[in-house]
């Protein structure tokens, strides 16, 4: 069984994070090459990519001039796999995806995806976080165009995904607003429209439904299973909230224990109170 160990450290915030993994100024962005020809492909008509495997090999978890995690991490996400992580605040799990995204080196071991090093961000693993860090000149079109702007994916190319992806998410009629006319459901589905929109192989995911009301938060959940089939990214996904993480996992890491179990019957709401859910909930409780 894999294995995760207990972990102390503060995780920083999801600002950060979000202004590390998006390279590049948005003013580089916004200048990004613009020609395109009408006959480009459409995003559906691209095979979806096989998701990363991703893995920590001995990593020693932390800030060189911070608290480190005390044990070593060993864990092995497999391609396609939903792994739910969740742990006390301030345990480490923001840290924990800021290392698999390659944007604080692991103080010891090796972080790897497909069995290469992770060094770096790169544009394969895409970061979610609880705030959903809109920019706020941008409409919704054009901040789900970003990360494809930064790639330099021609203008009519990266319209036609945006405009794909919003639809998907529910969100058609919003493409010319800006952020601050969304509710926070809706940001957060735009947040989720834009970190797909560039086809990631990877995608980590930092409480991204924490601040919303429980029944935005079980659509938006219904709606990340809907979306995510056919994908095929990983995902890795923190939560503060046991029920979530047991309905979307496919196997849950207990971050302060160490143990990664596998789920009994992931997301299928119908499940939740069969005795093998309600023993699995009460022994993720008790780790916390």
């Amino acid at each position: 069984m894999s294995t995760v160990s207990p972990s102390t450290v503060s995780a920083e915030s999801p600002e950060s994070a979000e202004n590390a993994a998006s390279a590049g100024s948005a003013g580089s962005a916004e200048n990004a090459a613009s020609a395109g020809s009408a006959g480009s492909v459409r995003p559906t008509d691209v095979p979806a990519p096989a998701g990363a495997e991703l893995a920590l090999h001995g990593v020693r978890l932390g800030h060189p001039d911070g608290v480190a995690v005390p044990h070593p991490v060993d864990l092995r996400i497999a391609s396609g796999e939903l792994l739910t992580v969740v742990g006390p605040s301030g345990c480490g799990k923001t840290t924990l995806l800021r290392t698999l995204a390659g944007l604080l080196p692991p103080l010891e071991g090796r972080v790897t995806q497909d069995g290469e090093p992770v060094r770096r961000p790169g544009a394969d693993r895409a970061l979610v976080f609880q705030h959903d860090a809109l920019l706020p000149w941008r409409s919704v079109r054009a901040n789900v165009e970003l990360p494809l702007a930064i790639r330099r994916t021609p203008r009519a190319e990266r319209r036609r995904s945006a405009e794909e992806w919003l639809e998907r998410v529910g969100l058609g009629g919003h493409a010319g607003k800006l952020p601050h006319q969304l509710s926070g459901g809706q940001r957060q589905r735009v947040q989720l429209a834009r970190a797909l929109a560039g086809r990631p192989r990877a995608v980590l995911m930092d409480e991204p439904f924490g601040a919303l009301d429980a029944h935005t938060r079980a659509g938006m959940q219904d709606l990340l299973v809907e979306i995510l089939r056919g994908t095929g990214a990983t995902v890795v996904f923190v939560t503060h909230d046991v029920d979530e993480a047991l309905h979307l996992g496919d196997r849950v890491a207990l971050f302060a224990s160490g143990e990664v179990l596998d789920v009994p019957h992931p997301r299928s709401r119908d499940a939740r109170q069969a005795p093998e859910t309600a023993a699995l909930r009460r022994r993720v409780l008790d780790s916390l």
